[in-house]
């Protein structure tokens, strides 16, 4: 008896987490394998590309940004830095946004060249980030956690619509942040920084939150890693903004520092009281994150799928640069919910969902109230954002106008400058110099120009539809005594060919 008692007091005790993981092995059972989720995360791909080609296809993508992108991808894969006719003749896109990581498609343009391929290669890195983060919750909390938490990310508002609104170079953020976090939550902080600091190399603003994740880093234990990697964030930030866009922005400077100025009497500024800008954010201290009301929204919308336990982790840190900056814009549509700006958020608010659960030790009725509650949030939210017209009858329904639209495009030669209407420049930017009519800033007499004079006022985007229906009207009439022949009016599509 004594032998017995030694022996099972040699035993060492195991931490709930881990008698899980030693149960649901690989050996255990076939389901507990890890199959399952690249399976959920292949799913999630075909409805990702599905949507965004399905919109593509039906021409309701737009000029900014998917025709932006996709000049700068075919400036890469014609081999020369990245240009873009759509804000400009022969405008460097460094001096737009920082974004070198985009150079990285263009060895799949060269198999597709097309719009497409943008749409495709979005939808791959947003689906392979989900396995990072499976695959941490599986091993921490159970398979059943694993698919629950997984699905909701994957079909997390966020997400959706990103997927539903263009391409955007953001999309290369997604598995660096759940891989970088992944890795923090485990303690394995040199992966942590490793995976961080690729970010650099997607998007200026990105360098902050490799600041944040290395104070995290920081904080963990490892100090000296922490803060070198929080000083190479800082740094690459800074050289961004300072050095290299404003080396290679026509301005001089970087473009988009207007948006933290205050702009008085301006929608959506401090000046029309709206509550936007930097001037205002520091005139109103921290309640001007959350004036007015729509940045409550965003705010709850982000932490609802997490149930608010996402501010319980250290890792909840890393969204606060992107909260920041969006918060303290003066457009208001950084401060909603709609597009792509919440994408980077979502892997770094359901890493510290997961966080929070392992360290409170969630198990049992407890961890199956979390996750039912997470899920429940996640499907009532789904249906006001993109990813849900997937089942919608009129997403799979194809107006005819867009069969009349491609005949006439085909008549455009390859090679040739156009300007086009918003949504028609995204079905152009493959095989022509393609801006969009009516914009400033434009080249001066292109060889072809396609409107779509049916587009109503309201409906002509935010961005890059400079015209309204009666100046569009007036402009087209005026065109024909500049120089330019009437080809084609059909199902209210304008085309013109200047007889030069």
């Amino acid at each position: 008896m004594q032998a017995q008692s030694t022996e099972s007091a040699a035993v060492p005790t195991q931490s709930p987490s881990r008698k899980r993981a030693a149960a649901e092995s690989p050996h255990s059972g076939h389901f507990a394998g890890t199959w399952w989720i690249w399976a959920m995360a292949g799913t999630l791909f075909v409805m990702y590309a599905a949507l965004s080609l399905r919109l593509h296809h039906r021409m309701i993508t737009s000029s900014y940004d998917l025709g932006v992108f996709e000049q700068v991808v075919r400036s890469y894969a014609e081999g020369h830095l990245p240009v873009s006719e759509v804000k400009g003749p022969g405008f460097p896109a460094l001096g737009d946004h920082f974004s070198p990581v985009l150079a990285l498609v263009a060895p799949f343009y060269w198999v597709w060249q097309g719009a497409e391929t943008l749409l495709v290669v979005q939808a791959a890195l947003i689906a392979v980030s989900v396995v990072p983060l499976a695959l941490w919750v599986r091993r921490t909390l159970g398979v059943q956690a694993a698919a629950v938490i997984g699905a909701c990310y994957g079909l997390s508002w966020g997400v959706a619509g990103a997927v539903g609104y263009d391409f955007h170079e953001v999309a290369f953020a997604a598995p660096l942040l759940t891989l970088s976090l992944t890795a923090l939550g485990n303690d394995r902080l040199v992966a942590a920084a490793c995976w961080a600091l690729p970010l650099l190399m997607v998007k200026e603003d990105l360098g902050f939150t490799v600041l944040a994740i290395g104070l995290v880093i920081a904080r963990r234990g490892n100090r000296r890693l922490g803060l070198f990697a929080a000083a190479v964030g800082l740094a690459g930030a800074a050289l961004a903004l300072f050095v290299i866009l404003p080396a290679f922005s026509p301005s001089g400077s970087f473009a988009y520092w207007s948006l933290v100025q205050d702009s008085p009497g301006a929608p959506g500024t401090a000046g029309s009281g709206a509550g936007g800008g930097l001037l205002d954010l520091l005139h109103r201290g921290t309640i001007g994150l959350v004036i007015p009301q729509t940045k409550v929204t965003t705010l709850l919308l982000v932490l609802a799928p997490t149930l608010f336990l996402a501010l319980r982790s250290p890792l909840a840190w890393v969204a606060v640069p992107t909260l920041v900056w969006r918060f303290a814009s003066n457009n208001g549509l950084h401060w909603g919910t709609g597009n792509h700006y919440s994408l980077v958020l979502m892997p770094v608010v359901f890493a510290a969902f997961v966080d929070a659960l392992v360290r409170r030790g969630t198990s049992g009725p407890s961890l199956r109230r979390y996750l039912a509650g997470s899920a429940a949030i996640t499907l009532a939210v789904l249906p006001a954002f993109p990813l849900f017209q997937l089942f919608r009858p009129d997403t799979w329904r194809t107006d005819p106008r867009v069969a009349v639209a491609r005949r006439l495009m085909d008549s455009i030669p390859d090679g040739a400058t156009v300007q086009a209407s918003d949504h028609l420049v995204p079905q152009l930017t493959d095989r022509t110099s393609v801006g969009v009519y009516g914009a400033e800033g434009n080249r001066p007499n292109p060889q072809w120009i396609m409107v779509d004079t049916w587009v109503p006022d309201g409906a002509r985007g935010w961005v890059g539809a400079p015209l309204s229906v009666e100046a569009e009207q007036q402009r087209l009439t005026a065109e024909r005594g500049n120089g330019y022949d009437l080809v084609a009016v059909q199902d209210g599509y304008v085309l013109l060919r200047h007889h030069k």
